[in-house]
């Protein structure tokens, strides 16, 4: 077939509307493939962000390029080995309780073979062994004796009668006591045991404890005697000038007007690197905005968070962001890249190596207080920030806004005043990564329970986690603690003030039993 008569001025039109449309697919072609690397390496590669030796050499070009010595002919390889210290191993085992099992000759053999003398104790050998005791399962009963005078049951009109105390039971008409509760949400909220394999495990020690028996005893401990408590914190919480949030997905069966496929939230608050420490949950049925500024009501100072536009609504604070976010755009965009180009230089390796050297600064500021640390970043982290900003805007017109590159470029710049934060208070933190770790808990317990079947259930859960979490932050055995706040609730006024000062985790009224063991350093 003959091609139509055009014009060369036609001809050229069809040209260049050709070659624009193979670059807009050649450029559609390698975001795909980029984002099928990327993938890949999510699914099967290592998940650390560090940075290589490469990564490290790109300002470093005048030791990169110069001339390197004479190789040897022989290789030299060091290494570093924890030295033992003389006594650790006693430091670690000082807080157990020891169990002294003797081995002697029997009083026959206690003489010499040879010349038929009594024997002496010349040395002892000693070899420790950590042993185990199971759980044990008892029945204790509580009995409460009831008094009378038999004089006046038979002179008088009415007989007195005397009880003798006897605490009051933590979930009254069932068999939970304080510590079997304790164990049941600890096993699910510290150790992340669903309550079915909790349920298999009670039938192994001969005790019939269905699923259902367990989660209602987990709402009612949560609703009746933790909420309280979680109030408490709240204030605490809301009465600090720094806070963390966060949030993730849980997803909720039986809730009104929404199917169960819908997400539902976790939202996570906690306070900063100041002691002492809160962390608290919270669930939601959605991710609005409205949720933590209902949350944070009262609260004003910084609120370190990512770039979720869902804080901007808080009032009275000041967005703080996270570097460790920015930071992960450019590993990300990093892994989207081919083989060849992700080894060697890049704009994308630029761009993460000005991130890496803020993570380094505050490396060296790890054992700095907060004024020296404060004074610090604004010494040696400013001028790195303003390098980075005129390089960022460099490459805002140089990267396509949907690349990998573009879209860490973007965040970055839309973010530069949450980013810069950090140096107003040398008590801030570069990134969120503190509340990031106070919800991996939740993270990893919703692996193994995967939903929650009521959001009553999801609020408790809520409630137990910002509980064990909490000890856990102020160096308790979650354990401990709830079997002492179950041993104490159901025997106090709960509608009195007073008696919450010595139940917080942080109380020097707690028994000094609750502590988490610390070796010690030798």
């Amino acid at each position: 077939m003959t091609p139509p008569d055009r014009s060369p001025q036609d001809w050229a039109t069809l040209v260049a509307r050709q070659e624009q449309q193979i670059a807009s697919l050649t450029a559609k072609v390698e975001w795909y493939e980029g984002q099928l690397r990327r993938a890949a390496q999510q699914r099967f590669g290592a998940s650390h962000e560090r940075s290589d030796a490469r990564q490290l050499a790109l300002f470093n070009e005048a030791e990169a390029t110069a001339t390197p010595a004479l190789a040897s002919a022989t290789e030299t390889i060091t290494y570093d080995r924890k030295k033992k210290t003389p006594g650790q191993r006693d430091a670690q085992l000082a807080h157990l309780p020891v169990e002294r099992r003797v081995y002697d000759l029997p009083e026959a053999e206690r003489s010499c073979d040879v010349c038929q003398h009594p024997l002496h104790v010349m040395s002892t050998e000693v070899r420790r062994e950590l042993a185990v005791v199971p759980a044990q399962v008892k029945v204790i009963e509580h009995v409460q004796q009831v008094y009378s005078c038999r004089t006046c049951e038979r002179e008088a009109l009415t007989t007195p009668i005397k009880t003798a105390p006897m605490p009051r039971p933590v979930y009254p008409g069932s068999l939970a006591s304080p510590s079997l509760l304790a164990d049941v949400l600890h096993q699910k909220f510290t150790e992340g045991l669903p309550l079915y394999r909790q349920e298999q495990e009670w039938a192994r020690q001969g005790v019939t404890l269905s699923r259902q028996t367990l989660a209602n005893w987990v709402i009612y401990a949560a609703h009746e005697w933790l909420r309280p408590l979680y109030g408490q914190l709240q204030m605490v919480l809301r009465r600090r000038d720094i806070v963390h949030a966060d949030e993730t997905t849980v997803q909720v069966l039986q809730e009104d007007g929404r199917t169960a496929q819908q997400k539902s939230y976790m939202w996570l608050y906690r306070t900063g690197r100041e002691a002492p420490g809160v962390v608290l949950y919270e669930y939601q049925p959605t991710r609005s905005g409205t949720h933590p500024k209902a949350f944070l009501k009262g609260f004003a100072g910084y609120l370190q968070v990512d770039g979720y536009p869902g804080y901007h609504d808080v009032p009275d604070v000041i967005l703080v962001g996270c570097w460790s976010h920015a930071r992960r755009k450019f590993t990300d965009a990093l892994k989207s890249l081919p083989a060849g180009p992700r080894d060697g230089p890049s704009l994308v390796r630029e761009g993460l190596e000005f991130c890496n050297r803020l993570f380094a600064i505050e490396r060296d500021l790890r054992d700095a207080t907060s004024e020296e640390r404060e004074r610090a970043r604004r010494a040696r982290s400013r001028p790195v920030l303003a390098q980075f900003l005129r390089w960022l805007r460099a490459q805002r017109s140089i990267a396509l806004p949907k690349t990998p590159l573009g879209q860490a470029v973007t965040y970055c710049l839309n973010q530069w005043l949450p980013l810069t934060n950090f140096l107003k208070d040398g008590r801030l933190e570069i990134d969120n990564n503190r509340s990031e770790r106070s919800i991996k808990p939740f993270v990893i317990g919703r692996k193994n329970f995967l939903f929650m079947k009521t959001p009553r259930g999801a609020q408790a859960s809520a409630i137990v986690y910002s509980i064990v979490e909490t000890a856990k932050d102020n160096g308790l055995n979650p354990r401990a603690y709830l079997q002492y706040l179950f041993e104490q609730l159901p025997n106090r006024d709960l509608k009195d003030p007073a008696i919450w000062d010595d139940l917080l985790p942080w109380s020097p009224a707690l028994p000094p039993t609750l502590k988490t063991p610390v070796p010690k350093k030798v």
